[in-house]
């Protein structure tokens, strides 16, 4: 179905009490008073836990199955709400309260190729295709222990210790996505949902003024060699090809870009109209 309408797919993620049940409905308000609609995609584990799931009742062959059928499940529940966005007449955000990579936290790097295989996935399609934007909320654990805790989640049992490591998990799985951002504990907490209000808005290429300034800075470097890849973190190698178009004004900016790894390969159109909004 051919729709006029942006449709933006963005995933919150992070480790325990990294606030984004706050970040959702905080990003729901502010779009919505922007004349948006947006679907809120429950996130899918605890759905399926809250029913009576203990990870430590599980043998290791009801584990794996659980996780493809949370794969299965996660997807079916983004296109329920993918769909509703497209027979929609105006803008939609849709926020998804995790995403598909983040089963892969949870499983070992064996399982999780198994896993890919037999439901005929990729990263490619899995992660980069399928969200706009990720953002990864740092666990309160991680620069915020005072602050960390369990009490206000059914599921949620994590020490700080085990919460920092979950963290980093969700974390490692991401890496590779073309529009990736973490939003750590620098700040207050209030200071931190500004800066994921501000990050959303400024991949959408939304102009708001000072209303969500953040004295921050964009920096590239021109290097003319590059060390052995031991020496780095873990990451994610790929070819990207950039190709600017012609447009009519100088405040528009027309690109497309082709990003691919290991014979998979996403194709993304991107026009940015620099405009300023006017709020009520």
């Amino acid at each position: 179905m051919e729709t006029s309408n942006k449709i933006y797919k963005l995933v919150l993620t992070g480790g325990p009490c990294g606030g984004k049940t706050t970040g959702q409905a905080r990003l729901s308000s502010f779009f919505e008073s922007l004349g948006w609609k947006v679907y809120r995609v429950p996130e899918c584990a605890t759905v399926l836990m809250s029913g009576g799931v203990k990870w430590q009742e599980m043998n290791p062959h009801m584990a794996y199955m659980f996780q493809c059928n949370l794969i299965r499940s996660m997807m079916q529940l983004e296109k329920t709400y993918i769909d509703l966005a497209q027979g929609s007449s105006i803008n939609c955000l849709i926020i998804c309260d995790r995403g598909t990579m983040d089963a892969s936290a949870y499983m070992s790097a064996e399982d999780w190729a198994r896993l890919k295989q037999e439901l005929d996935l990729n990263d490619v399609t899995l992660r980069d295709n399928r969200y706009n934007q990720v953002i990864h909320m740092v666990s309160a654990a991680d620069g915020a222990e005072d602050f960390y805790t369990t009490e206000d989640h059914t599921v949620r049992y994590e020490t700080p210790e085990v919460a920092r490591k979950l963290d980093d998990l969700a974390s490692q799985a991401w890496v590779g996505h073309p529009y990736y951002d973490v939003i750590d504990n620098s700040t207050d907490f209030e200071s931190k949902v500004i800066r994921m209000l501000a990050t959303v808005c400024y991949r959408l290429g939304l102009d708001l003024g000072d209303r969500l300034h953040i004295n921050s800075k964009k920096r590239k470097f021109l290097v003319t060699s590059l060390p052995d890849k031991s020496v780095f973190p873990q990451h994610q190698d790929f070819e990207v090809i950039h190709d600017y178009l012609v447009t009519p004004s100088r405040k528009m900016q027309a690109r497309i870009r082709r990003r691919g790894q290991n014979g998979t390969t996403s194709i993304v159109t991107t026009l940015s109209i620099y405009a300023t909004v006017n709020f009520i």
